[in-house]
């Protein structure tokens, strides 16, 4: 992965986060616009997929400027950890090299960059005196487990005055890394005498004196000998060399190294399984292209994550995304989910059982089309504390006693009513029929004395206007209401339906504000039905 320049005003210059999925990777900071910021990571890969994430800022931007994968072969970098840890490339470096340019693809068919010593790659000094670079065109078997490329073991330094000394800082050290050095014998002229020398680490005397005789460990001239740890404690500035023995007529020989730090692999948040599973419905929305682990390194802008070393989704944000069909039933399985937003979507079918989400305290699910009952599984939620499900299609009846712990909003949905309210509403069914039929019976009977009225009273005044009303819902014999003329037009709407008539006047259909149901009686001038015989029967 390479960084060029990405300059800021005021010389302020780039400092950021690289993350490998979960995993955070290194800190990238660009003080040069002129360098190149290389790093390379040597991974098992677990999936067809990788995710590489630049976050957390402290200045400037995140930038990138190249990603390269390479794919090596199955014996190349093999540890014991390669399952639990990534080897993150500290300094891989090309000793005697005849340019200042790094060696890679196509001299290494795996494209890995070998830094020049004579840049002075990973700040290398401190080399002794009577250091002496060799170099050959004869070719070198580099056929073995880390093969090395051939151009890189064609040159080399050599302790002229018998020994071999640097000081190198190793980034992201301390830690334990792996740490190899390359050898071959490449000084053409025929040797006086045997090369052995031995390693010197000067604050490591536990692994100092490993001995190193290249014709002896190579089985002969032009052939590579590898030697190292797989597991070692190392630190951020290392002093290392090598020291001839006492029968060697030929001081130490070094033609390459390389030291990687193991960097453990974050296993990720709890949730991330379950979050891909439900991103894969929705795999061509803009919202869902964010990638990698859903809390790390930063969560996603859609969703909210606790602070634990494993975290989990608390909160998920996906308002008016466009959503459709179920659902997803992987949301259920969101341990931790604290509140959940699905309003302003098109989502069809019933809510399913969030029994183990027992966390939930919040759910918003309005302004969809969902269909069937509030499952009575919402009770068994301990912490639940607002259900919004208003402007969907849910029927059936909300379940006995969620209005006494949750805040619910359900209008909009017509078919759906409390228990108790059932019961009322049949009632008012069950009134409105026994009401027409009475209507009915009244209204026969009110013709029998209208017209024997007319008989007995002939000139009868007219009389003004009168007005009754009565709800259907109430039960018989209860006291009449009183309401002013304004209630009694809002409620019939300016007495727009007409359910029935009498004797003695018109029957309205009106709704009160609170949604009872009410009939409205208007005795007419022209009705002979007297004014107290209308009075008596509202009483």
């Amino acid at each position: 992965m390479r960084h060029g320049s990405n300059t800021l005003h005021n010389n302020v210059y780039p400092k950021f986060d690289i993350s490998v999925g979960p995993t955070h990777w290194s800190t990238i900071a660009i003080y040069d616009a002129n360098t190149i910021e290389s790093i390379e990571l040597i991974f098992l890969a677990s999936s067809s997929s990788i995710s590489v994430c630049l976050s957390n800022a402290t200045t400037g931007k995140p930038f990138i400027s190249t990603l390269e994968l390479r794919q090596f072969n199955g014996s190349v970098y093999l540890t014991a950890f390669e399952n639990q840890f990534y080897l993150s490339v500290s300094a891989r470096i090309n000793f005697g090299a005849d340019s200042v340019d790094p060696v890679r693809y196509p001299d290494d068919p795996y494209d890995r960059i070998w830094e020049s010593d004579s840049v002075k790659a990973n700040y290398l000094v401190d080399v002794a005196a009577g250091t002496k670079k060799v170099s050959t065109d004869m070719p070198i078997n580099v056929n073995y487990d880390l093969m090395p490329p051939e151009k890189v073991m064609q040159t080399a330094v050599v302790g002229m005055n018998g020994s071999l000394s640097y000081r190198l800082n190793l980034d992201g050290f301390p830690g334990f890394g792996w740490a190899y050095a390359y050898f071959a014998e490449i000084e053409d002229q025929d040797p006086t005498g045997p090369r052995k020398f031995i390693l010197v680490l000067p604050e490591y005397p536990d692994i100092s004196n490993a001995e190193v005789n290249i014709a002896e460990n190579a089985h002969g001239k032009y052939r590579l000998y590898e030697a190292g740890y797989n597991n070692l404690s190392l630190p951020f500035v290392l002093k290392f060399g090598f020291k001839k023995t006492s029968d060697s007529s030929r001081g130490p020989l070094l033609n390459a190294m390389e030291i990687n730090k193991y960097l453990e692999k974050n296993d990720g948040s709890l949730d991330g399984d379950v979050i891909s599973g439900v991103i894969l419905l929705y795999s061509t929305a803009d919202w869902a292209q964010e990638g990698g682990d859903p809390c790390l390194p930063v969560p996603w802008s859609w969703v909210q994550c606790n602070s634990d070393a494993r975290p989990q989704i608390i909160k998920l944000s996906l308002s008016s995304k466009n959503l459709s069909g179920t659902v997803p039933s992987g949301l259920t399985k969101l341990t931790g989910l604290v509140e959940l937003w699905l309003d302003g979507n098109s989502l069809t079918g019933p809510i399913p059982d969030f029994t183990g989400c027992t966390a939930l305290e919040i759910i918003h699910l309005e302004n969809n089309q969902l269909t069937g009952e509030l499952p009575p599984s919402l009770l068994n939620l301990p912490n639940l504390r607002e259900l919004y499900v208003q402007n969907n299609m849910l029927s059936g009846t909300i379940p006995s006693g969620i209005n006494r712990k949750v805040t619910l909003n359900y209008s909009g949905n017509i078919n759906l009513h409390e228990g108790a309210r059932r019961g009322r509403h049949m009632g008012i069914i069950i009134g409105l029929s026994v009401g027409a039929a009475v209507l009915l019976i009244t209204t026969i009977v009110s013709y029998l004395l209208m017209q024997k009225g007319k008989k007995r009273h002939p000139e009868q005044d007219s009389l003004p206007v009168q007005r009754v009303i009565s709800t259907l819902n109430d039960a018989p014999g209860e006291a009449a209401h009183c309401f002013t003329s304004l209630e009694i037009e809002d409620a019939t709407k300016k007495f727009e339906m007409k359910i029935g008539s009498g004797g003695f006047g018109v029957v309205y259909y009106g709704k009160m504000k609170d949604g009872r149901e009410i009939a409205v009686k208007v005795l007419t001038s022209n009705s002979y039905q007297g004014k107290r015989e209308f009075s008596n029967e509202v009483n």
